[in-house]
């Protein structure tokens, strides 16, 4: 089964790294459909040590400024 947005909530780091900016955005971008809206500076990354990203065996970073896994 693939995994969403909703399921993938509870493991997110996004709301912990350097580089988020709170604006209202729901967290979770390496599996949203599109980049943040408002995070426009990457100012650390925490998708390494992400239990999603380890998880899925993602390779990408920065999901928030460079889009989804799928879209890298």
């Amino acid at each position: 089964m693939p995994l969403d947005q909703k399921s993938a909530a509870g493991d997110c780091l996004c709301g912990l790294c350097p580089s988020y900016n709170e604006c209202g955005e729901k967290t979770g971008f390496c599996l949203a459909p599109a980049k943040s809206r408002c995070i426009n500076i990457e100012a650390g990354c925490l998708c390494l040590g992400c239990p999603v990203w380890v998880r899925e065996s993602f390779r990408h970073v920065y999901y928030c400024t460079r889009g989804a896994e799928a879209k890298q």
